[in-house]
């Protein structure tokens, strides 16, 4: 079976539990205004490679993952455009080494489809990006519907399986106060959240644009300062503990 990826991290500390290797696949749906890495969007683009290439380029660093609890983090692009050979790759880690496996995903693909409750089935943990709780921003800021990812969502949760949300903050677009108690709300009706991370919006990914010929959407819009992310956890907090109240 093969797969077509963007590129590897072998010590990647941020995308889940422990040191881990991480995997970015190649194709995603959305087209994310503040998306870092365009270049992942293509379906038809990046390197194709087989199960066996990628367990020959993780194999090196077992030790490491295991000893710092850590593993396989497999993202994108979106990695669920691809989930027969994720699946594969994630049975084949457990196989050989009882690796721990993360899927970090948008939530784009129907998680009732036979293929990704078989990827399910062998992902420990999913690291689901919302990225807009309202439709409409939702649909300018990616180009698709919210729906996917609530509907993912509400299923790993009606499922137990754990989950982390993170929620990348673009001033000016984030930080609606109704939006952000919204956003809590949702997550305040979900079972199965182990966690909650704000990622504050950066211009590093702008030169990739340039490089493909595209303009930029966000040009000019700064980063977020610590006050203006400290207070959207204060009031996605206040939304979740409303939202618990809903759902006793």
């Amino acid at each position: 079976m093969e797969g077509r990826i963007h590129s590897l991290e072998t010590f990647g500390t941020v995308d889940g539990p422990g040191i881990r290797f991480v995997l970015f696949m190649q194709g995603c749906a959305m087209k994310c205004q503040y998306c870092h890495n365009p270049d992942t969007w293509d379906t038809s683009e990046g390197k194709h490679v087989t199960i066996e290439d990628i367990i020959k380029e993780i194999e090196p660093y077992i030790p490491y993952y295991k000893n710092s609890g850590g593993g396989l983090t497999v993202s994108g692009g979106e990695p669920t455009l691809q989930a027969d050979f994720v699946a594969a790759l994630f049975r084949e880690v457990k196989k050989r080494w009882d690796l721990h496996t993360t899927l970090d995903s948008n939530g784009f693909n129907d998680p009732e489809s036979e293929r990704m409750e078989h990827l399910m089935e062998v992902t420990d943990l999913v690291l689901l990006d919302i990225k807009h709780i309202d439709p409409e921003k939702h649909m300018k800021l990616t180009s698709q519907s919210v729906e996917h990812t609530l509907k993912t969502a509400r299923w790993l949760s009606d499922h137990g399986k754990k989950v982390w949300i993170r929620h990348v903050f673009v001033p000016g677009i984030h930080d609606d106060e109704n939006d952000l108690l919204n956003l809590g709300r949702f997550i305040g009706t979900l079972k199965n959240v182990e966690k909650f991370e704000i990622l504050p919006y950066h211009q590093m990914g702008i030169y990739k644009w340039e490089q493909l010929g595209r303009e930029y959407p966000l040009q000019g819009v700064p980063s977020p300062t610590e006050d203006e992310v400290q207070q959207a956890y204060r009031l996605i907090e206040q939304g979740k503990q409303e939202g618990k109240t809903v759902q006793i």
